[in-house]
């Protein structure tokens, strides 16, 4: 195998900010510095592939690299169906074809979480594990990935489960907890709740926690009362570059 032929370039959209880098498959470690431009203020599509474009103009992306791009909503066959905090304007957008118009070549598309719970399994937290994975990110929402000895089952949203009425994100996000000036052990009650319905319903092996509140997982992980094993994310704020590029490999090897 060739240097180049083990290289993907991964972008990861994120509501601040749009990064990317090229990652070496065989490790899942970026072969170059990331590059960040801020995402627009009003994110359309449009908006968001220029801003992408001048991503891989401004990194010197290879052309010959596939690219992987993350999408904060569920991604069917290309084409965005839900837009629950990104602007509503995605909802039916054929994303693969704009950013693939765009960019002058052929790209691959994958939920946000999605790609951070691939990445978690490929080369993180999750490594080697047989059995069913669910990573969560706990974040402005909650995002989740189902990964069963290694192979993604997307668009999982299971942020979005009714508990007590409510949306479950609406009450156990990270967001939430800053929101409403929650403790650290009122929040970890709303998550105890929140794990323990996921418990029930999927039986996981192992859960992982991502998102930027992971790194405080010390003060949280702690106090759920929940049967399944739950651990911090390895790959922290890169995952979503790393589960993209993962995706854009795959695609342009089949």
């Amino acid at each position: 195998m060739s240097a180049k032929d083990r290289h993907a370039f991964g972008v990861d959209f994120g509501g601040s900010g749009i990064k990317g880098a090229p990652v070496d498959h065989t490790t899942g470690e970026f072969s170059a510095e990331r590059v960040r431009i801020e995402t627009p203020g009003k994110a359309t599509p449009d908006s968001v592939a220029r801003v992408v474009e001048a991503l891989l103009r401004t990194s010197g992306a290879d052309e010959a690299d596939p690219v992987g791009i993350t999408i904060p909503g569920v991604v069917v066959r290309g084409v965005v169906r839900s837009a629950a905090n990104i602007d509503k304007s995605w909802i039916g957008e054929d994303a693969a074809k704009l950013f693939g118009d765009r960019l002058g070549r052929t790209v691959a598309l994958i939920n946000d979480a999605d790609a951070a719970g691939l990445a978690e399994a490929r080369y993180g937290a999750a490594k080697d594990e047989s059995g069913l994975v669910i990573v969560t990110t706990l974040g402005t929402g909650i995002g989740s990935a189902l990964v069963y000895g290694g192979v993604l089952v997307p668009n999982s949203e299971l942020g979005h489960l009714e508990i007590d009425g409510h949306d479950a994100e609406s009450r156990a996000a990270n967001s939430a907890r800053e929101r409403e000036d929650l403790s650290w052990e009122q929040w970890a009650e709303r998550l105890t709740t929140y794990y323990q319905r996921v418990e029930k319903l999927f039986s996981p092996d192992l859960f992982v926690v991502g998102g930027g509140v992971s790194k405080h997982t010390d003060k949280f992980l702690p106090l759920l009362d929940i049967e399944t094993e739950i651990v911090p994310a390895a790959l922290r704020n890169t995952a979503g570059v790393v589960g993209a590029a993962i995706v854009a490999h795959e695609k342009s090897a089949d």
